[in-house]
């Protein structure tokens, strides 16, 4: 089993910036992918970022690329997502996950199903 606590949400100003953290524990956090979705005011789920272990890869949603940037930490086993120029439309619960089994130095899914284990999540307002 893993464990996954994400923190950094809050209220910004569009324009503004944020970092979320994920802090992954109980498993082997550097043998698995890792990724951000996030769910909008009523609004499905939809994928927002991933990274592979070895950071090798990485994958955006074509509406972030260029504004967020994922990364990890594997010693420290922590995911981050640091969003700059948000946008209103950016707002919405923000998860991290992890895969469900061992990956690849190169895969970095964006499919939901590809993922075990989710985080509580955080949530993430951008006024205008």
């Amino acid at each position: 089993q893993v464990q996954l606590v994400e923190s950094g949400g809050g209220l910004v100003q569009a324009g503004g910036s944020l970092r979320l953290s994920c802090a992954a524990s109980g498993r082997t956090f550097a043998t698995y992918a890792g990724a951000w979705f996030r769910q909008g005011p009523g609004e499905e789920r939809e994928f927002v970022a991933a990274i592979s272990r070895s950071e090798i890869s990485t994958n955006y949603l074509d509406s972030v690329q260029g504004r967020f940037t994922i990364s990890r930490d594997n010693v420290k086993n922590m995911l981050y997502l640091q969003m700059n120029n948000l946008k209103p439309e950016d707002t919405g619960v923000y998860y991290c996950a992890v895969t469900r089994f061992a990956a690849s130095s190169y895969y970095a899914p964006r499919l939901q199903a590809q993922y075990g284990f989710w985080g509580q999540g955080t949530q993430v307002t951008v006024s205008s």
